[in-house]
């Protein structure tokens, strides 16, 4: 079980990403948020199993006009009180 903080780059908003990471990480029973960010960028915090992280990664960048360049992630505790996965502001 682990828990990432993976900030996105690339073709990343305005193209359903939040969406397609909600439901990705809801098929896969990850638990978390999604956030656009000023920059342009998308901010992820994912706790699960590290291969159905990976799964969603994959999942989401397979999505129509979604473009992923590059992708910065950091490795957090996990977080007890995490029940679902959840599209924040």
């Amino acid at each position: 079980m682990e828990r990432l903080r993976i900030r996105f780059y690339g073709d990343v908003q305005g193209v359903g990403f939040r969406y397609r990471a909600y439901h990705s990480a809801n098929s896969l029973g990850l638990t978390g948020w999604v956030k656009n960010c000023p920059d342009g960028t998308v901010l992820c915090e994912v706790q699960g199993e590290r291969t159905d992280i990976d799964k969603m990664v994959e999942m989401i960048d397979s999505g129509r006009y979604v473009n992923i360049t590059n992708m910065e992630i950091k490795k957090l505790e996990l977080s007890e009180s995490d029940r679902d996965f959840v599209i924040g502001d």
